[in-house]
């Protein structure tokens, strides 16, 4: 048989590493509570977004309990690929169990170890997982060796130490385990708004010889090269920067009226929540409509309001 069939063409496609050594660098959709869900990743993925990653998910309920799979968890068979499905956890079987059941349905998990919020630090998730390089590694072998699929991605997105010597030793104790490739959120548990440090993740991807994602305040495309030229990041991974222009990975400089359109059409087909149909568009809309255009549109407590506001003063 010459060539490829459409089952192994999409296969291939599916394959997050397959990304990785395309020579191209690698365009993430983030992580976003409550925000990076089946109907916004469907969005991005139309304006070259390569790869998505689902909100993190505490693993302990997810694996627990019925009710919290069917409400953190939503893909479909068409289109939701590649996926990566991220989930919080400090325990190895734990993350095992919860892989286990999300593997027939994504590309990949994320073990968070980056997530500063002050619940998850204290609950043993997030960010304290920086200061414990051996339970990293210790949770990505056990999924390495118990996902019988090879092609299944094991990834950690983890922030930086102080000092630097520590962060490259948790990366490549992660790596030594058979972590697939490492995202680095470039600020420390600490730091918020202070300038992501690009020289770090510099340094941490000229120590490794897996894929390097490069995180933190990347709101264009240009910004997106610069940062891959600064770094030498195989991928930039953006969070905020998607939620105020869905296109942006797609060269626009602004959320262009098509993506707004399509993301009511999206939003209404999957049945999505007012309040998160609203968010986005406020999001979307943000640099696009006046002070006191955003007075009256943000206080819109309707489907039916927010469509007939988009009508009369966008024609969407």
């Amino acid at each position: 048989m010459i060539g490829d069939t459409t089952e192994t063409k999409q296969c291939q496609l599916k394959d997050p590493m397959d990304l990785f050594h395309s020579g191209q660098v690698v365009k993430i959709c983030a992580p976003m509570v409550r925000y990076s869900k089946l109907a916004f990743r469907t969005l991005v993925r139309k304006y070259s977004s390569d790869l998505c990653y689902t909100p993190m998910i505490v693993a302990a309920d997810f694996v627990r309990s019925a009710k919290a799979r069917d409400s953190e968890f939503t893909t479909n068979k068409v289109g939701d690929r590649p996926l990566i499905v991220q989930f919080a956890a400090k325990e190895a079987q734990v993350l095992c169990d919860a892989a286990s059941i999300v593997c027939p349905f994504a590309d990949g998990i994320d073990l968070n170890c980056g997530c500063p919020q002050r619940w998850a630090m204290a609950e043993g998730y997030g960010a304290c997982l920086i200061n414990k390089p051996e339970l990293v590694q210790d949770m990505v072998r056990h999924v390495r060796n118990q996902i019988d699929n090879p092609r299944f991605s094991v990834s950690i997105k983890i922030r930086i130490h102080e000092d630097l010597k520590r962060t490259v030793d948790l990366c490549q104790k992660a790596e030594a385990a058979g972590v697939s490739w490492i995202t680095v959120h470039g600020r420390s548990v600490e730091e918020r708004h202070q300038p992501v440090h690009y020289d770090a993740i510099k340094i941490i991807k000229q120590s490794m010889s897996i894929p390097v994602v490069a995180n933190g305040d990347i709101k264009t495309l240009k910004d997106a090269e610069n940062v891959h030229h600064l770094t030498g990041a195989d991928g930039v991974m953006v969070a905020r920067g998607l939620l105020a222009n869905p296109a942006m990975f797609a060269g626009y400089e602004e959320t262009p009226l098509k993506c707004i359109q399509d993301w009511v059409d999206i939003a209404l087909e999957h049945g999505t929540p007012f309040t998160c149909f609203h968010h986005h568009l406020m999001y979307m809309m943000e640099r696009i409509t006046s002070k006191q255009e955003k007075k009256v549109f943000n206080v819109l407590s309707s489907t039916s309001a927010v469509l007939d506001y988009l009508n009369d003063h966008y024609g969407v």
